[in-house]
């Protein structure tokens, strides 16, 4: 097997997510084999489900390879949210979601008997990609309302939050949208994973678009790792409009990278291969139809 560079490690707790079908379930005989080509052990995998299931994220019906994990109602809803982000930055490359000049602002006053309530809903605004204004008012530069409100709701503390919008943030003397995003997020940290991601997808999608043959156990390795390192590089990622980034972006081009890659993959699917990332394996492969004929250097509603 010609095996490309960059090796890429793959948690065992993503690769089960990554198994996780539009059902809910992971069988697991096909988690232990991904497993097993990618280098994992039987014991490995055998802990982590443990874990999963201990941390109330699985149940398991039936044992070893015959049995059926099934995500719980938090594990699927944690999953979801990823595919609307996922087509939105496809969205966004592509020149469909331009900024609007609205900075979205999410405030609360949790009191302290529901601490609980109050750092999840903190972490839950970090993870939609907001940003700390000061105690206890968050920004994002995308309209985030629905989700915000569904989980303040979830957590019992919807009357406490209060959701507004302005178009002229300043913060001290900042009041230039770019300078303001450079402040409020780590746009240069965030870049360095693009560029990882894309150091990583580009020997692959070399690889997948050369000639010769390819292995089933050679692309399965390729399509785990490109998924791995994409959730990388998007999980810390607010989605800042490219109005606010500097330009060139390299999201824009590790991300049609991995969406070139991804349509080859398919391409080259024998029917051995799972449908790995099933939430938003759709939105990838749309987005690698359309970038697949403008060759490796040219790239093309809010979640």
């Amino acid at each position: 097997m010609n095996v490309v560079s960059d090796h890429v490690e793959v948690p065992t707790r993503m690769l089960v997510h990554a198994l996780v079908g539009e059902d809910g379930t992971v069988d697991a005989g096909e988690l232990y084999d991904v497993a097993g080509v990618l280098g994992m052990s039987d014991q490995q995998v055998r802990l982590c489900v443990k874990r999963l299931v201990a941390e109330g994220r699985f149940a398991q019906e039936g044992r070893g390879r015959k049995a059926v994990l099934r995500a719980t109602a938090e594990t699927m809803r944690d999953l979801v949210p990823d595919a609307d982000f996922l087509d939105y930055a496809f969205q966004q490359d592509a020149g469909l979601a331009p900024w609007d000049g609205v900075w979205h602002l999410a405030a609360f006053a949790v009191p302290e008997a529901a601490r609980g309530a109050r750092d999840a809903l903190r972490e839950k605004l970090l993870y939609l990609g907001g940003s700390l204004v000061q105690g206890g008012l968050y920004v994002s530069a995308n309209a985030w309302e629905p989700y915000v409100e569904d989980e303040a709701r979830r957590l019992g503390v919807h009357d406490a939050l209060t959701l507004m919008t302005s178009t002229d943030l300043r913060r001290g003397e900042t009041s230039d949208p770019v300078e303001l995003a450079r402040g409020l997020w780590p746009v240069q940290e965030i870049a360095a994973r693009y560029e990882r991601l894309g150091a990583v997808a580009r020997p692959r999608w070399e690889r997948l678009a050369g000639p010769g043959e390819i292995g089933s156990a050679e692309l399965l390795t390729m399509a785990v790792e490109l998924a791995a390192e994409l959730t990388r590089a998007m999980e810390p990622d607010p989605l800042l409009p490219p109005e606010l980034l500097p330009q060139p972006w390299p999201g824009t081009e590790a991300r049609g990278l991995v969406a070139r890659c991804w349509t080859v993959l398919h391409e080259r699917d024998r029917g051995t291969m799972p449908s790995l990332f099933r939430l938003h394996d759709e939105i990838a492969r749309r987005a690698g139809t359309s970038a697949a004929s403008s060759g490796p250097k040219k790239e093309n509603a809010a979640p």
